[in-house]
């Protein structure tokens, strides 16, 4: 039982998808199925049960995910201890977000003062990374959506989540209306379920009064950046961070939309699992974002 063969394992059950799995430990998708096959065939049990739509993680799969977990989260430990970063590193899991226009000032600021210091940054979407910090395998994150109570958490920024459509004089007259709700009979694009983005987005959809079974729904993707682009070259509309959009809106190449909404506001946390010692490094660093 190879470790990447748990590596895979584990993306599978994370990510729901074997593609998104080979995305997320940088190999291709006949290697990660080779590798639930393989593990299957040791094992002498089915971990994935899967037809041409749809996968679903068997009770010995789940059993076996949560040893896997552990396995990888000691051998990790083990290395981190070897190599002086237990006492020194930071490993820290961001999402989307904030890893793009809050974390570089930070580290930009903490950097200058803990030159020596190493840090190790990951980036997935809000839950992955909520899931990460419980299981230890990051010290701190960064996310987007308040966590559940096995989390501590802190307030660090604040945001709104705004709608993008393409600027052209149609777009502009409704802008100048205020109308949203003639804006979203447009074609919409999302991020993937799990991103604190999309459940931003629904949130607001609810406000409004709209059913998302009612709407046109062009695509889900996992690439805030493809979404912007897509969206500036007429492909539809799209629900994201005002922070991600201020150079295009400014520059004339996109429209945002601001509903005005209280659910639009967004708030990032810091956050850390409860109960547990954090390294002298990780504390700093804590202590510096606080400040």
């Amino acid at each position: 039982m190879e470790s990447k063969m748990l590596r895979s394992f584990i993306a599978v059950v994370d990510s729901g998808s074997f593609t998104k799995a080979a995305e997320k430990t940088y190999t291709s998708q006949p290697t990660v199925s080779a590798h639930i096959k393989a593990l299957e065939e040791e094992l002498g049990v089915q971990l994935i049960a899967r037809d041409t739509k749809n996968l679903r993680v068997t009770q010995k799969g789940k059993e076996l995910y949560d040893c896997a977990c552990q396995m990888l989260a000691l051998q990790q430990n083990m290395l981190d201890k070897w190599a002086g970063e237990e006492q020194n590193g930071i490993r820290i899991g961001v999402s989307t977000i904030p890893s793009a226009y809050i974390l570089p000032a930070l580290l930009e600021g903490f950097c200058k003062d803990h030159p020596d210091v190493p840090i190790s940054i990951h980036q997935s979407d809000s839950e992955a990374i909520e899931e990460a910090v419980e299981k230890g395998t990051f010290d701190l994150g960064f996310v987007g959506e308040k966590p559940g109570v096995s989390l501590d958490s802190t307030p660090v920024a604040e945001d709104k989540t705004v709608i993008i459509a393409p600027n052209t004089e149609g777009n502009r007259r409704l802008l100048k209306k205020g109308d949203v709700k003639a804006l979203l009979t447009q074609p919409i694009l999302f991020r993937e379920r799990g991103s604190a983005s999309r459940k931003s987005a629904e949130l607001l959809l609810e406000s409004l009064g709209l059913d998302l079974r009612n709407l046109d729904i062009a695509a889900s993707l996992n690439d805030q950046e493809a979404i912007k682009n897509l969206v500036e070259h007429g492909f539809g509309i799209s629900f994201v961070s005002a922070l991600a959009v201020e150079d295009r809106v400014r520059e004339g190449r996109l429209l945002a939309f601001d509903t005005g909404l209280p659910e639009a506001k967004r708030t990032f946390y810091l956050i850390r699992r409860k109960n547990t010692k954090l390294s002298e490094s990780a504390e700093s660093f804590v202590r510096f974002v606080l400040s």
